[in-house]
């Protein structure tokens, strides 16, 4: 099992680096990739449908202004998302959080908080754990250890 950790822009880096030194904290394999749903949206469907193959278990979607990309990833995939919202433009992030957090049912994006990598990858993590007995072991010991 693995994360798939996409993300707009490679402005967003600084943030997703954040996701990536969790899930390596952890010893959980991950991939990371810069793709924008607007600007290259055949090439994330690709993606997407690489992941299918690939063992990811949980994808970290990272989006700032509008937001798009964790839900048109969430469309494609069954997969679970987790909507990362990134602070930009003129609004702070509260347009992306809004945009992620505002999914129409039946397409469910999971969403934390502006710019919480950190966060994001402790839900993939939660979320693998419930497979996983060894990453289930290694979350328990680190919440008592908190």
């Amino acid at each position: 099992m693995k994360v798939s950790i996409v993300y707009g822009s490679a402005s967003d880096k600084p943030i997703m680096d954040k996701a990536e030194a969790v899930l390596e904290e952890f010893g959980v394999d991950f991939s990371s990739y810069i793709i924008s749903a607007h600007r290259n949206p055949d090439k994330l469907e690709a993606a997407v449908r690489s992941f299918e193959d690939d063992g990811t278990a949980v994808i970290i979607a990272g989006a700032g202004l509008s937001a798009a990309l964790p839900g048109v990833i969430a469309s494609k995939t069954l997969i679970p998302v987790i909507g990362l919202p990134i602070k930009s433009g003129g609004l702070g992030g509260l347009d992306a959080l809004l945009s992620i957090v505002q999914m129409p049912k039946p397409i469910p994006v999971a969403t934390v908080g502006i710019d919480n990598a950190a966060n994001a990858a402790y839900l993939a993590l939660q979320i693998m754990a419930a497979f996983d007995e060894g990453l289930k072991k290694k979350l328990k010991d680190f919440r008592i250890n908190l």
